[in-house]
């Protein structure tokens, strides 16, 4: 992934991270619907492992989340669904996976099956870093990159744990609570990006959690923000678009756009 970020900054912009949920509504449509945003313009996809108890989402990815687990979606279905998006385009792919699911797939068959399956990164929002040690060994392993959060009331002792363990990139949560569209990026995120950007050596940072606008992708990108990641906004055209998946298709593919324009607002 780290030639996926240099590359972006060539160009002086943030890299675009769009996420989805895997099987939302369908594997099939999924695959529709992330080959969209492939399409308009995401730098980096991340794919959603769906999960029943997802604590850290907000009730728009929560919703999608169930959609997929209703059409009988699990995890080895998310890998051969990241496998053939490669197939399409070679963007990096990071999985969201809650530790569950990993668990019950084997810890060391997962790394496995998703190393040879494309994927290039993993994100467990519910895995201090400090109990981390098997996973982030096995990611080494297998080439994949460990991505760990961090938000506005880490501590700096605890903020040094993330950031060394982290690579490809380093998960920003830019407020406190859950996932979701919010209607300007916090004041506690811009400050946690500065306090992580004043670090030698870091990972890329990349700020998720409520930006849901280009404003606030074109905002980030103007503060140093290497990665912006977008995930409420895109799952939202898919659900208010359900039963019409090719208007979503052509949604996903303009809005995406729109965000990749705004992300190039460094200067």
């Amino acid at each position: 992934m780290s030639d996926t970020f240099r590359k972006a900054l060539s160009e002086r912009r943030a890299a675009l991270i769009g996420f989805l949920t895997a099987g939302d509504p369908s594997l099939t449509l999924s695959q529709r619907f992330c080959t969209a945003i492939v399409d308009g313009g995401v730098d980096i996809l991340e794919l959603g492992v769906p999960f029943s108890d997802p604590i850290a989402d907000g009730v728009t990815i929560q919703a999608s989340t169930y959609r997929a687990l209703s059409a009988g979606v699990k995890l080895g279905d998310v890998l051969r669904l990241a496998n053939s998006l490669k197939d399409y385009r070679d963007v990096p792919i990071v999985l969201l996976s809650y530790m569950n699911p990993i668990y019950r797939f084997g810890i060391k068959r997962f790394f496995q099956t998703a190393a040879s399956s494309g994927v290039d990164g993993l994100v467990v929002p519910d895995l201090p870093v400090e109990e981390a040690g098997e996973l982030i060994n096995e990611a080494r392993d297998t080439g994949i990159d460990t991505v760990f959060l961090a938000s506005p009331t880490t501590t700096e002792e605890r903020l040094e744990k993330i950031l060394s363990a982290s690579t490809g990139f380093v998960y920003l949560v830019s407020l406190l609570g859950v996932t979701g569209v919010r209607e300007t990026v916090s004041h506690e995120g811009l400050k946690l990006l500065e306090r992580v950007k004043s670090r030698r050596p870091r990972p890329y940072a990349a700020v998720g959690f409520g930006v849901s606008k280009p404003e606030h992708v074109a905002a980030l990108s103007e503060r140093g923000a290497e990665g912006v990641i977008v995930g409420s906004a895109l799952v939202r055209i898919v659900e208010e678009n359900l039963t019409t998946p090719s208007k979503a298709e052509e949604l996903l593919r303009r809005f995406t756009a729109s965000l990749r324009e705004a992300a190039g607002g460094r200067h």
